[in-house]
């Protein structure tokens, strides 16, 4: 008779009745049962997905972004040391790097603000270790530098190509940044062209264009203004300029709009970080637009930047440690006394119903 009251199952399940947080109250007691351990089990789960979820959500970094205007920064009159400018934060590092597979390197000049090296302006202003220098490209540059139509050779090839790399240090004012043919190899190369004879004055030196106009396709593996920034993306980065019209001859024209930014990070044992991200526009003038313009540029590359008046603040930080304490309390909590509520609802209606089919 007591095995027909009790069902294998009942009896296989009657450990839950010690699980069970919702008690009823019987005739001045209170009675745990099976019905009652397995929805304290189910809300037990229920309470330890939320509090999962809470916590994973408190562990995850939120990036806080802000809009304001740039401080301006008044120039330097006393003081024009470039440890002094570097100090007081009026000038920023420009890096470059940029290969010219096809310009040999003394055929390849740069300026900066129309401060030229083949002139000897660039070196007064811009002195060691803050400047460029031209190098023969190693073979991975070489190879990242030519276009996908040309079968590389770099053990050869690459000895008439030109890599320059370095960093100078710019005001925080717009500016100009050209590299280009020299002006020499420019002027040798269109007369040979032109005239089949070299007309510069000085010995006469091998053509290293045999007779054709240079090709400044290039391949910039990296143009950065300022500081890393962990968030951003250089958008110059492995940029690829071919000029594919023939004579390649061509002026690659990039500008570059520079955003004040700072980063905060969460670790609170680095510092702020003053950089830039740059929002970049670029096209190919070709040598048609260049002659009817009567245009004193050469082919090559020119980046023209310059600074917004809005800055940026990038700021990491976590949700606050009392806010996500009072969420665990009320995820717990309100788990138990949600279903404390309908099981006591669920108890009561199902008494009633009894009393009345008695």
């Amino acid at each position: 008779a007591t095995s027909s009251r009790h069902p294998l199952s009942i009896v296989t399940m009657a450990p839950l009745r010690s699980f069970d947080a919702f008690a009823k109250p019987i005739d001045g007691i209170r009675e745990r049962t099976i019905s009652g351990g397995l929805i304290t089990l189910v809300a037990s789960v229920t309470a330890a997905i939320l509090f999962l979820s809470e916590l994973l959500v408190y562990l995850q970094v939120q990036t806080r972004h802000s809009m304001h205007l740039a401080e301006s920064v008044p120039s330097a009159l006393f003081d024009q040391s470039p440890s002094a400018l570097l100090l007081s934060g009026h000038k920023i590092p420009l890096r470059v790097h940029v290969t010219f597979p096809h310009l040999p390197c003394n055929s390849l000049d740069y300026a900066h603000d129309g401060n030229s090296h083949s002139e000897g302006k660039f070196q007064h202003y811009h002195r060691a270790p803050f400047e460029f220098k031209k190098r023969i490209p190693t073979i991975e540059e070489y190879k990242t530098s030519l276009s996908p139509s040309l079968p590389p050779n770099p053990k050869t090839d690459r000895q008439q190509g030109c890599t320059l790399i370095g960093t100078i240090q710019i005001p925080r004012v717009g500016g100009t940044l050209s590299v280009t043919v020299s002006p020499t190899a420019w002027r040798r190369a269109t007369s040979l062209l032109s005239f089949g004879v070299d007309l510069l004055d000085g010995p006469p030196e091998p053509d290293p264009f045999h007779g054709k106009l240079p090709n400044v396709t290039h391949h910039i593996h990296s143009l950065t203004f300022g500081p890393p920034f962990p968030p951003g993306i250089d958008p110059l980065r492995n940029a690829q300029h071919v000029m594919d019209n023939g004579s390649g001859v061509a002026l690659a024209n990039i500008a570059v709009k520079l955003v004040p930014t700072s980063y905060v990070s969460q670790n609170p044992f680095s510092s702020e970080v003053e950089t830039y991200q740059a929002s970049v526009a670029r096209h190919i003038v070709q040598p048609e637009t260049l002659a009817a313009q009567r245009s004193t540029l050469l082919p090559g590359l020119m980046v023209t930047y310059d600074f917004t008046p809005l800055a940026v603040r990038h700021r990491e930080r976590r949700e606050d440690f009392l806010v996500f304490l009072s969420s665990l309390m009320g995820i717990v909590g309100g788990v138990f006394v949600t279903v404390g509520m309908v099981t006591g609802c669920l108890v009561n209606s199902a008494q009633a119903v009894a009393k009345k089919m008695d």
